[in-house]
């Protein structure tokens, strides 16, 4: 009976480790870090059960002291299976969320591939639309502010996420009317996304709604505050911020995207 209670503290212990290896989420890790302290205080409390029991072996010759250690064991079994249920349910919320930080990335990806598309036909249509001799227009976006806002958005595509955030709020700080602002604020906050920091993600896409309702980035800002917010784990905040989307920009492919996970959340 002893070596079956050493086996299955064995593997209690063994738990903690291997399931730090499955989490890279903050939060798991804190999750993890409470279960192994408590791991860590039932073992201490084991090994003492463990020295009253084999003092108790040496010494019983009687059934009912025989039983009275059969029951510790079972016991200690239960306290070991329930251990491994708390271990099964963090591995599950960390694949959870590790799925979710997944189609962030996948979608930051694909709006960012659009993003350039669209400014390389923008750009191309400008330049056959322009006469000759035609006067700069104030509106327009200089070279200094093109290279700028460019060498800003490489830092984001190669995934130095603080180099990102600084390059793009210096370019908001020497050009704040510009016409790529608006885009400047939104890789802010995508940025912070990138580092994980999601409620400094939410507040810089939040300031670009309120300073830019009206730019195209707009319902672009609000999907990505939706995905901050379900990787933060508030479903219902989350939901209702998709559902705003597609209230207040029915034709923008953001609603489109925004229709698609509130569907695919209603399946779960």
């Amino acid at each position: 009976m002893l070596r079956i209670v050493l086996i299955a503290l064995g593997l209690a212990l063994a738990a903690p480790a291997a399931a730090q290896g499955l989490f890279d989420d903050n939060e798991a890790r804190r999750r993890i870090e409470v279960l192994r302290g408590q791991l860590n205080e039932q073992q201490k409390a084991t090994d003492e059960r463990l020295a009253k029991i084999e003092s108790a072996l040496s010494g019983a010759s009687d059934r009912s002291a025989i039983l009275e250690l059969a029951s510790q064991i079972e016991s200690l079994r239960g306290e070991i299976a329930r251990m491994r249920g708390q271990v099964e349910v963090l591995a599950n919320q960390a694949e959870v969320a590790e799925r979710r930080q997944k189609d962030l990335y996948l979608d930051i990806d694909t709006r960012l591939r659009k993003l350039e598309q669209a400014s390389e036909q923008a750009a191309a249509a400008a330049a056959a639309e322009k006469p000759a001799a035609a006067a700069p227009s104030p509106q327009e976006v200089s070279d200094a502010e093109t290279k700028a806002y460019q060498a800003a958005l490489d830092q984001f595509k190669i995934g130095n996420y603080a180099l990102a955030v600084a390059a793009m709020q210096n370019f908001l700080a020497a050009y704040p009317a510009s016409t790529l602002a608006p885009n400047a604020q939104y890789w802010v906050g995508m940025a912070h996304s990138g580092q994980r920091d999601y409620k400094a993600a939410i507040a810089a896409q939040r300031k670009l709604l309120a300073t830019w309702p009206e730019s195209q980035k707009a319902p672009d800002a609000l999907l990505s505050i939706a995905s901050a917010q379900e990787t933060m784990g508030d479903r219902r905040a989350a939901q209702k911020t998709l559902e705003e989307v597609i209230a207040k920009y029915p034709d923008s492919s953001a609603a489109a995207s925004a229709k698609q996970r509130l569907a695919a959340a209603g399946k779960r």
